[in-house]
This record gives structure tokens, C-alpha cells and sequence, in this order.
């Protein structure tokens, strides 16, 4: 019995056991990890699982029941488990299976059918750190992991769905330490990727990662003042992770989004645009459909600086008397919420160095410390560390800041480069943003 049928099993068992709808999602996972530090192999890992999860309707009435176990034998009990508890909890008027909708052939490419073993994990995760070892100035390691997974989803619903796909993952990562006593400073680099050709090298990330470390060392702390704040693209990121929890449909439907009165308006400066792509060619987080079964669409959440889409699920969807557009996410054990894929902000021109250019005294945040959001009202305000900006060009390090705004207006004015690389499944080029109040000495 192949997985598909599996689920068909458990739906069927469900709907026999008197659920009005149901769906079925089981996980399987392969995972190898490997850390060393100082030319020791401190933690190696191999881990398999595979976990079942049911999900049943009696009437607006949910519940769900997971397992570890996929014997079809114990499917008829655990269906009557989930349409017990289904009975007894109250009523969702917002809750149901979604509509049906047939999946299009997709050429993902999400598998890259080669798996590393220990040994090869291991000499990735020595390269990387005997690399940031011999960047002069960095006297310490936190030391450096290298990763393969290989994850099988598959999912059954009664509304007529069928659909299976399954992702590989190759990651490394390294932390170098610079300078001693309490004037150590510490800084990483990682790369994560679906296919190991597209895995950054390992040697690279550590000479980045070590010299990232000794640039921090003798840090500054500026005095209190408005200043313009430029995001490094390792950081920028978070911005458009903030404008997308805006545009979250539960949180619009609750009111507790300070966008929720702004479809149609804009919201990020003339230009730029936050878009959201479940379908790119060996995406991070590409899927060809959804915890739901819907099926995935790229899409413009922003653009040109207008609003134009929520980020919605069935449930959150009908609360805003709309159609879900293929953005619920959902464990084994959980219902599905709204959720982003590949998510990026883009519509830049200027290389960054252009956006640094006629700043005569600024911030260049490579860190970011902290999430202090406000989510209802849109203040923001976090703790941060990277260097001064003078006449142009970064100087010296500074740490203990904090930056302070309103996304809302962050948001409109806001400047892009044109530097946007995808690496971390959230994305953003190089950003500045004007009038942010910075907190230090």
C-alpha cells in the first residue's frame, strides 16, 4: 500500500466512523547532521520518522488525532477517537475542508537524489571552519554543522483531493569568534539549498564568517539621534517578514493587523513590491499545493508599493468573505493557518553602494537582536548591532543600539538596492530607510 492509498484508507475509516469530511497528512522524514568544533566531531545525528495526522468534521465541528503508527489496522479506531472528540468540542462556523481544486503538472525539481554520507558531511563542516580559523584575528570557534534532510509529504482529503511531493535540503553553517576576554566578538555565515549544486561553498562561508567576526571587534556605541538605517540583506529580510505577518488573513480577520484597513492603498514606496512564490524551480519552500490541498500560485501580495492580497487559508478566507489563494500551512497535529512560501521583496535599482552614497551619517545593521513588533499598531522597535556609516562608506562597529520607527511608515519610506539574492527562503536586497530613531548612548 503506497502512501496515497494509505490516507485513502483513513478517510474512508473516518467517514464510515461518521465524520462529514475529513483529511488525512502523513510526514515522512530522513535528517543526517553532523557538528565540529575544533577539529572535533562533537555531534553526529541520523534520524528517521514518519507521523500520520486526521483531521475530521462533524458538521463546523473539528478535531484532530496524529500518530506515529500507519498500520491500516488501527485506522478505525483512531477515526472513531477524532469523531468523538469532533462531537464534543463547539462548533466553527468558519471551519470546513476547502473547495476542491485540480492540481497542474509542475516541474519543481524540489529532489536532488543524492545523499551525502557522515563523512562527507563532516569534511564540509571542516572546510567551513578551518576556513574561518585562518582569518587572521579570529582566535575561537563555535564551530561548524553541516545537514541533509529528505522530506515525503502526502495528503488525502473527502472533498476528492490526492497530492504528494517530497523536498530534499542541504545546509551548512559557521560561527567564528575574534578578539578575547570581553572584547570578543562573534559572527556566522550559512547556506541552505534543495540540490547540492546550489549549496554556497563551504570554505567561502567560513572566510565570510570569520571575517564578519573580526570586523566587529572594538565596537562603538553612537550617541541617541535620527539617523537614516540601511538593512543588510541578511537582516532586510525581516522587513518583509513583518509587512507579510501584516498581511496575514487571521490577523486582518481578527483586527489585529495596522494594515488592516489598507487594501488598495499603498503601503510600501512607489516601486517596490513583496511577492510570494510556492512554485519556483527548487525553492526552499516550494510546494505544488498547500496544507489544504489548494493549489499553489505565485503572487503579488504588494505591488508597486499597493496592496492588493492578503496571505489566506480556507478558514481566514471566509471570515473576510473571500477564497483561500493557496497559503495554509498545517502541521500533523494542528489545523492550518495562513503562512508565506518564498517570500521576497523586490523593485530595486541602485547598487548598494549608490544606496549608501550621500548618507553622511547613518547605521548598517548586519544584526538584529530581539522582536519587539507591535503587530496592532505597527511600532517596532529592536536591538541591533553593525557599523556606522560616514559620508558614504561603512567605518567602525557599533553595538547596544536600538532602531525605533512605525512599520508603517518604514514601509513607505523605504529604499531598495538591487543586490536581492534568494538564500533564505525570506528574502531582501540591501535596504534604507529614512528618519529611524536610534537609540545609544
Amino acid at each position: 500500500m503506497n502512501r496515497l492509498e494509505r490516507l485513502e484508507s483513513l478517510v474512508a475509516a473516518a467517514r464510515a466512523a461518521g465524520a462529514d469530511a475529513a483529511d488525512a497528512l502523513l510526514v515522512t522524514g530522513t535528517a543526517l547532521s553532523v557538528q565540529r568544533r575544533l577539529g572535533k566531531v562533537e555531534h553526529l545525528e541520523r534520524s528517521e520518522g514518519m507521523d500520520l495526522g486526521l483531521r475530521v468534521f462533524i458538521g463546523r465541528r473539528q478535531a484532530i488525532v496524529s500518530t506515529t503508527d500507519p498500520d491500516p489496522k488501527g485506522f478505525g479506531e483512531l477515526a472513531e477517537r477524532a469523531v468523538a472528540m469532533a462531537r464534543a468540542v463547539p462548533e466553527d462556523r468558519f471551519g470546513g475542508l476547502g473547495e476542491f481544486r485540480p492540481l497542474r503538472p509542475q516541474d519543481l525539481d524540489l529532489e536532488d537524489g543524492a545523499e551525502p554520507d557522515a563523512e562527507a558531511l563532516i569534511a564540509r563542516a571542516a572546510a567551513a571552519e578551518e576556513a574561518a580559523l585562518a582569518i587572521a584575528g579570529v582566535t575561537n570557534s563555535e564551530g561548524a554543522e553541516a545537514g541533509f534532510s529528505r522530506t515525503a509529504v502526502a495528503l488525502v482529503a473527502s472533498n476528492g483531493f490526492a497530492g504528494e511531493y517530497a523536498r530534499s535540503g542541504h545546509s551548512i553553517s559557521v560561527t567564528a569568534l575574534a578578539g578575547s576576554g570581553t572584547g570578543m566578538e562573534r559572527d556566522y555565515d550559512y547556506s541552505s539549498a534543495v540540490h547540492l549544486a546550489d549549496l554556497e561553498d563551504a570554505a567561502a562561508l567560513g572566510r565570510s564568517a570569520g571575517e564578519r567576526a573580526v570586523a566587529r571587534l572594538n565596537p562603538t556605541r553612537p550617541k541617541t539621534a535620527k539617523r537614516v538605517v540601511v538593512y543588510d540583506p541578511r537582516v532586510a529580510g525581516s522587513l518583509a517578514g513583518h509587512l507579510a505577518g501584516a498581511l496575514n488573513g487571521a490577523s486582518v480577520a481578527r483586527g489585529t493587523s495596522f494594515l488592516r484597513d489598507r487594501m488598495g492603498q499603498p503601503v510600501l514606496a512607489a516601486g517596490l513590491s513583496l511577492r510570494d512564490d510556492p512554485l519556483r524551480r527548487r525553492g526552499l519552500r516550494s510546494r505544488p499545493f498547500d496544507g489544504e490541498g489548494m493549489p499553489g500560485e505565485p503572487l503579488a501580495l504588494v505591488e508597486d508599493g499597493i496592496l492588493r492580497h492578503w496571505v489566506l487559508d480556507w478558514r481566514s478566507a471566509r471570515q473576510l468573505g473571500l477564497a483561500s489563494n493557496g497559503h495554509g500551512s498545517r502541521g500533523i497535529s494542528s489545523p492550518p493557518s495562513p503562512s508565506t512560501t518564498n517570500l521576497w521583496l523586490d523593485g530595486g535599482t541602485l547598487p548598494p553602494a549608490e544606496l549608501l552614497a550621500g548618507i553622511g551619517e547613518g547605521i548598517y545593521v548586519t544584526e538584529m537582536i530581539g522582536s519587539g513588533v507591535n503587530g496592532v499598531t505597527g511600532d517596532y522597535s529592536r536591538g541591533a548591532a553593525g557599523f556606522m556609516i560616514r559620508d558614504g562608506a561603512l567605518a567602525e562597529a557599533v553595538s547596544g543600539i536600538t532602531i525605533a520607527g512605525n512599520l508603517k511608515d518604514m514601509f513607505l519610506n523605504m529604499t531598495a538596492a538591487n543586490d536581492l539574492r534568494f538564500r533564505r527562503g525570506t528574502d531582501a536586497p540591501t535596504l534604507r530607510v529614512e528618519g529611524m530613531t536610534v537609540a545609544g548612548a
